[in-house]
């Protein structure tokens, strides 16, 4: 539903040490770039922290500090924040508020740890999702933003752009939706075209699902300890 009264959009963006800073900088953009938006970068101090790839950055508010938001967004984080109590904590709370929920690649699994997939479609970065199922949500595949009511899951790279502006649009109308895509030059050209496993082929694939066969395996099961201890 389009807001009438344009108050301002709460819109927070979840991030913590070592947080996948690429699933983030889209919604930062489109909604940083939207007129009458409070931003609120949240964690539960404003120390300085370090992104991944390394990027240091600081919270705005804290998780106590946060309002009830109309927009939540996060991104992949790294195993034990998959079942850091602090952070799945404020995602339950401010569920209770309706938001829309953004979860960007291995964001999905802050969701499912919660129990916030369950009966719901979603989808995540390919390395993931056969993990989906394990906590009840219908994986969809093909890397594209997969929309079930007010949550919205996608996965890396453009996949944060896309969905806010999808979300942008369904809060302040398709117009103000596209003047941010155009001000901000959205037009992905990939310059090899092999950004999905059914693009790359399978040889690919399996390079890079061995890569971080390791890494991925370890947040899964981080999240899926937490989610089957609710």
């Amino acid at each position: 539903m389009e807001l009438k009264n344009h108050s301002p959009l709460q819109v927070g963006i979840l991030v913590c040490p070592g947080v996948a800073i690429m699933d983030l900088l889209g919604a930062h953009a489109v909604f940083g770039m939207t007129p009458e938006v409070e931003l609120h970068i949240l964690w539960k101090n404003k120390d300085l922290i370090e992104a991944s790839p390394r990027l240091p950055l600081a919270a705005t508010t804290t998780f106590d500090e946060c309002p009830p938001l109309d927009v939540l967004v996060m991104g992949a984080v790294p195993a034990d924040m998959n079942r850091n109590p602090d952070i799945l904590a404020f995602i339950a709370r401010q569920s209770q508020h309706d938001p829309y929920l953004m979860a960007i690649c291995g964001g999905a699994l802050l969701l499912g740890a919660v129990g916030l997939l369950k009966g719901r479609k979603a989808t995540t970065n390919f390395h993931l999702l056969e993990s989906l199922p394990l906590f009840g949500a219908e994986a969809v595949p093909g890397g594209a933003v997969v929309q079930d009511g007010k949550l919205l899951t996608a996965g890396p790279a453009t996949g944060g752009f896309e969905a806010a502006l999808r979300v942008l649009a369904a809060l302040r109308g398709e117009h103000q939706a596209k003047l941010v895509e155009l001000t901000i030059e959205y037009h992905p050209q990939p310059v090899f075209g092999v950004g999905t496993p059914e693009r790359a082929g399978e040889e690919l694939t399996r390079q890079s699902k061995a890569l971080y066969k390791d890494h991925f395996g370890a947040c899964r099961d981080a999240a899926l300890s937490y989610y089957r201890a609710r």
